[in-house]
């Protein structure tokens, strides 16, 4: 079957000298896996450079229902990036992204409203100018709220603590050891706050992003069983050391 969507890069591999297998997150079908022939020739109708991670395309394929990975026949560029192939900051933050996707959206059924959110966020990515450490860690707060683990915000202005195996705000510390201490979770309340047009407002220091950012790491392995460790978390510890 000949199909037409717009679609999501969140992964690629190499699968023979001439061919990858490439993750995209689409519109019409959600993840899908696609053989993608001839990236790296110059005249191939699915070119190398629009294979990067986060990259927004149109793809025309070929869908079998017999198969889980499909044919790639050709792909264009949907939404053109002005900063994130050349900002070193954004290519990173890119990559992270890609992969808590490609580690996260796991089924093959679609779902428009995590599409476009996906999608806008991309969008705020490229454009974004103030705030940039912060973008990571409210992409995740948000994403979680589409994966059905967002935390609980009922009362919780007087709780000090933040369990992370419920979700919820608390007033003691939990019985174990998957808690956000007072400081971290005031930062977490902080977050919940915030979207892509006031992330500048939020002033964390070096040991502050890093200590959040690992805690909403434990967060996600806490609720998604399969969600293993995130190579590129050690690239964005790195960036604001």
């Amino acid at each position: 079957m000949q199909v037409k969507t717009t679609g999501i890069i969140l992964h690629q591999i190499r699968y023979t000298d001439t061919s990858n297998i490439v993750s995209i997150y689409t519109r019409k079908f959600g993840r899908m896996s696609y053989f993608v022939r001839g990236a790296s020739k110059k005249k191939s109708a699915c070119r190398q450079a629009l294979l990067q991670p986060l990259s927004v395309v149109e793809i025309e394929a070929v869908h079998s229902p017999k198969r889980t990975i499909h044919t790639l026949r050709e792909m264009r560029v949907a939404i053109p990036f002005y900063e994130i192939p050349f900002d070193q900051v954004k290519i990173a933050l890119a990559l992270f992204i890609a992969e808590i996707l490609h580690k996260t959206l796991k089924h093959s059924e679609n779902d428009e409203e995590l599409y476009i959110f996906i999608e806008n966020s991309i969008r705020e990515l490229d454009a974004c100018r103030e705030g940039l450490g912060n973008f990571h860690l409210v992409f995740m707060t948000q994403l979680s709220h589409y994966l059905g683990f967002v935390p609980n915000m009922d009362n919780p202005d007087q709780a000090e603590y933040f369990d992370l195996m419920n979700g919820i705000f608390i007033h003691q510390p939990p019985s174990h050891i998957h808690f956000l201490k007072p400081d971290i979770t005031n930062a977490l309340k902080k977050l919940t706050t915030l979207d892509y047009q006031n992330l500048n407002t939020m002033k964390l220091s070096r040991n502050e992003r890093s200590e959040l950012l690992d805690k909403l790491i434990e967060y996600y392995q806490l609720h998604l069983p399969d969600f293993f460790p995130v190579a590129s978390l050690d690239i964005l510890h790195k960036l604001w050391e």
